[in-house]
């Protein structure tokens, strides 16, 4: 019971409570605008709505969104409890209006009504030898998700080859044929390497890096400061309505590939970034954004 009020609570934060970094960069980009720009209101109007999701403890979005966690526990301990906790949670997050019911069967259409159901929520598990357990909470818009996308290089029609500068077109080609249609300003996460499912596992993973955060290697670093500068010269704006932020961070990662593959994937997260964290050492329940 305890561990399903933990996860309860995390999904709380999670659907009502934007973490600090990204409001911080959504102010930034409100005072970059000109007064009276149509960018500049829709900034006003969303950084309002965050002030008032926090203050009544209400979704920041209509859309919940998909529930990914990434669980990390301490070799020995058994993946079932958290699942059960997990779902349980779920099932009274939703109880509370904290989640809109998002898991639809797609050969039925029909919708749980409780955000429980086949492979819902999504969770990745991993062992790992410290003595506490991390529970990372992505809600993810369907919006944002369905302007994702995946190249394979090399993509002939833009010119990309397998390099740094194929990347760097393929995700410019993202952005620009995303418009604001995914609730701009966006961020990014892409996942370099691997096959078409790993791609992306470890695009979405980059959502749990804080805006600014830049990779450890100075040449992928470089190119998603060099990115977030390219992409908001496209001038796309906030929801498509034009201006000077189009997205608020690029976050870049990758890992070995076949050599017969060369997979680009691209994750699209709307303004409303919601990510939070849970750590339990000793029996103690703390939280992070």
């Amino acid at each position: 019971m305890e561990l399903k009020n933990a996860i309860l609570e995390l999904l709380r934060r999670a659907a009502t409570d934007l973490p600090p970094d990204v409001e911080k960069a959504l102010k930034e980009a409100h005072d970059r605008e000109g007064e009276g720009t149509p960018a500049r209101a829709v900034f006003k109007t969303i950084l309002k709505n965050v002030e008032l999701a926090r203050k009544q403890s209400t979704p920041i979005c209509q859309d919940t969104g998909s529930l990914i966690f990434y669980i990390d526990f301490p070799v020995g301990d058994t993946e079932e409890k958290y699942r059960k906790a997990i779902e349980e949670a779920a099932v009274e997050a939703t109880k509370k209006q904290y989640l809109r019911p998002n898991a639809v069967n797609p050969i039925t259409g029909k919708n749980s009504g409780t955000n429980v159901g086949i492979n819902h929520p999504y969770i990745h598990f991993h062992q790992w030898d410290k003595d506490e357990v991390r529970v990372r909470l992505l809600l993810k818009g369907g919006g944002s998700e369905n302007v994702g996308t995946q190249y394979k290089l090399p993509d002939s029609s833009l010119g990309a080859g397998r390099d740094l500068k194929g990347i760097r077109k393929v995700i410019i080609d993202a952005v620009l044929k995303a418009q604001g249609k995914g609730c701009s300003p966006g961020t990014l996460g892409v996942g370099i390497g691997g096959d078409r499912v790993t791609s992306y596992i470890l695009s979405k993973e980059q959502f749990f890096r804080k805006i600014g955060e830049r990779h450890p290697e100075k040449e992928i670093a470089e190119l998603e400061k060099v990115l977030y500068a390219d992409l908001n010269k496209l001038c796309i704006g906030p929801m498509g309505f034009g201006g000077k932020t189009t997205v608020l961070d690029v976050f870049i990662d990758y890992q070995h590939r076949h050599p017969a593959t060369f997979f680009v994937a691209i994750s699209y997260n709307c303004w409303a970034f919601r990510r939070k964290a849970l750590t339990i050492k000793n029996g103690e329940v703390s939280y992070d954004d």
